[in-house]
């Protein structure tokens, strides 16, 4: 046995990040027949998966600091515990409101697991194996990844969709045993020994902040809400984004320390996340449409293309991991900010009677990026940090991912809006793959600009600052 690892504490943090991947999916691929069996439509269903990204990405941060100052073990315990709670609600639910708010509580769980994940995988290893252990997280979160939707298929096919919840129960209890049995061994992070205060108002401003983000940019809450509700939250976000930085610049205690974003090393970690989590997620949100409706391949074959990512970077994850702990995370976090520059210029060159084999080298490249740069940049922010502000490093890796994948979405939607215009010359011009030339045009320039938004990313990865803790 290795005596530079805590193997109970690595297990745990493996359970909690493998937890979150398959829960996701199963949930995810549940929601069609939890609409028919619920009396719902696509709309009603699908606040339920907003309302779980709500209080995720906007508790994440709240609990990620409050766990630098309770605890991580604690923290990850009751965050099993609360996941597992929630998804038995989620299948008793008798009604779409009831699922709805059931999904917010299980949010919550998530979050607290989500936030402390990453700082826990940090603290059970010594300082010189800590890309692995970022590594080892990455591929247990996507393993978790390939095996949900097929466990989430086989609950419906053969039991009912609330079995795609109450499966989650057992995994949730036996993981709150792990992180109490870590904590009774004796053997917590530092976070436990700090002293502090919680910053309630501090919090509930950057509660306020994050939720309202989801709300702004979410495409599904810009398909069912108006244009005076859309001022109102853009309203709220300015005045409590106003409010939280002049009170945390001038409370004794504040809930976020600013000073840690003028680690350059951090803050240039969190913008080359945010450009790549964009990215990624701006190409699995158009490419389908390409891949079906212009290129007509079947989705079965789509749905095994969009398996790719997931098993390479379950197989890259553990070798950038290795290399950040060899060379320090800015040379592999660069690389994989390169293979997705290469990806997007594959996207650029698509064409309406493109081989099937182009689009795929497209997501096979992508995929070599979620690989390589996804542990390397977690090094840099979370084990490369302070111990006492591990947990509130490891939330705002969870966050900004998040945020990235809702900015793809939706600014890769504007994008195609406007150069399709542009293209086809109608005003006002309503997407759609059945003018073939003007949609893959627009996706042609969609990728191109994405292209311009990645060298921000070279920039930040390639200067981040020291290789080294402390």
């Amino acid at each position: 046995m290795d005596s530079r690892i805590n193997y109970l504490l690595l297990a745990t943090a493996l359970l909690g990040t493998f937890f979150s991947g398959t829960a996701t999916r199963i949930v995810s691929i549940s929601m069609p027949t939890v609409a028919q069996s619920l009396g719902t439509d696509l709309l009603g269903v699908s606040w339920a998966l907003l309302s779980y990204q709500l209080s995720n990405i906007g508790l994440s941060v709240v609990f990620g600091r409050i766990s630098d100052i309770w605890g991580r073990e604690k923290m990850f315990a009751l965050g099993f515990l609360v996941f597992a709670i929630s998804s038995l609600l989620c299948g008793f639910s008798q009604t779409v409101l009831q699922l709805i708010g059931a999904r917010f509580v299980q949010g919550i769980g998530g979050a607290m697991l989500q936030s402390s994940s990453r700082a826990l995988a940090a603290e059970s290893v010594s300082e010189e194996l800590a890309g692995r252990a970022q590594g080892f997280m990455t591929t247990a979160h996507h393993v978790g990844f390939i095996l949900g939707p097929g466990i989430g298929g086989v609950m419906i096919d053969y039991f009912s969709w609330r079995w795609s919840f109450f499966l989650l129960v057992p995994v949730g209890l036996g993981g709150t045993l792990l992180a109490l049995a870590n904590i009774k061994r004796g053997r917590t992070s530092i976070s436990q020994q700090q002293s502090g205060t919680i910053d309630y108002l501090g919090a509930a401003l950057l509660f306020a902040i994050t939720s309202t983000l989801v709300f702004l940019f979410d495409r599904r809450t810009q398909q069912s809400v108006d244009d005076s509700l859309r001022l109102v939250l853009l309203i709220t976000f300015v005045l409590s984004l106003f409010g939280f930085l002049v009170h945390e610049s001038r409370t004794q205690n504040p809930f976020v320390n600013l000073q840690l974003f003028k680690i350059r090393r951090f803050s240039f970690s969190v913008i080359s996340l945010l450009i790549v989590a964009m990215c990624y997620s701006l190409t699995g949100f158009l490419l389908p449409f390409y891949l079906q409706d212009v290129l007509h391949m079947t989705p079965t074959r789509i749905g095994i293309l969009f398996m790719t990512p997931s098993l390479l970077t379950v197989a890259l994850a553990p070798l950038s991991g290795y290399l950040a702990d060899r060379l320090g995370p800015r040379i592999p976090a660069t690389v994989g900010v390169v293979f997705m520059i290469v990806s997007l210029a594959i996207g650029g060159l698509l064409r309406v009677d493109s081989h099937w084999l182009m689009p795929t080298l497209l997501i096979v490249v992508g995929a070599i990026t979620n690989g390589i740069f996804n542990p390397a940049n977690s090094t840099a922010m979370i084990a490369m940090m302070p111990k006492e502000h591990r947990g509130f490093a490891s939330a705002i890796n969870h966050v900004t991912f998040g945020f990235g994948s809702v900015f793809g979405v939706a600014l890769g939607g504007l994008s195609m809006s406007l150069a399709f215009e542009h293209y086809t010359g109608v005003r006002a011009a309503t997407l759609t793959t059945e003018n073939a030339a003007g949609f893959v045009a627009a996706l042609n320039l969609t990728f191109v600009a994405a292209i311009v938004l990645t060298l921000v990313a070279i920039v930040t990865s390639a200067l981040r600052g020291a290789e080294k803790p402390g």
